[in-house]
């Protein structure tokens, strides 16, 4: 008997098209969402390609080889912010794919791009979550050592993104 339910249309994964779904409806508008991806594209042409774009956002160590980049979103207070989660064998880190404003004390307004940067050794756990109303919706969630706890979300390969965020961890844990 024939499964119902393709594993593919038109030659795409089911799983990915949900994934880009999930990673799309988080966004405020489909417009804004679009003009940050081609704004990301841009930086990594002009710097030399996401291996470039990583060394110098992160001023990468020596050696340092970068495993995985993802696109998620960084849950925040003020709601989720799209960027780039890098996956290296040093650190976990996200950029923002647009800058945030700022104003300054003199009045100046500045653009700066959101960062967070977390050493493989200060992580305490990674673990997985998923909405309880909408199981599509997963969560990944580290901890560091020092309690602070980091949520990404939407996803475009939710398992892939955690499976190399685990390796990279326990592969930190055997230096």
């Amino acid at each position: 008997m024939k499964n119902p339910i393709p594993d593919q249309v038109i030659g795409v994964p089911i799983s990915f098209a949900r994934g880009v779904c999930e990673h799309v409806k988080l966004g405020p508008k489909i417009s804004e969402t679009v003009k940050g991806k081609l704004s990301w594209g841009a930086r990594l042409v002009q710097g030399g390609g996401v291996q470039g774009v990583f060394r110098h956002l992160f001023s990468a160590e020596e050696g340092e080889k970068l495993l995985k980049v993802s696109q998620c979103y960084l849950y925040t207070t003020a709601g989720p912010i799209a960027g780039l989660l890098f996956i290296s064998t040093e650190k976990i880190a996200f950029c923002s794919e647009r800058s945030l404003r700022f104003s300054c004390s003199s009045g100046e307004i500045v653009r700066v791009p959101y960062k967070v940067m977390i050493p493989l050794r200060k992580i305490k756990r990674a673990t997985q979550s998923e909405s309880t109303k909408n199981p599509r919706e997963k969560y990944m969630e580290i901890v560091t050592k020092d309690n602070f706890d980091f949520w990404f979300m939407g996803f475009v390969n939710y398992q892939k993104a955690f499976k190399h965020i685990q390796q990279a961890i326990s592969q930190s844990l055997m230096r």
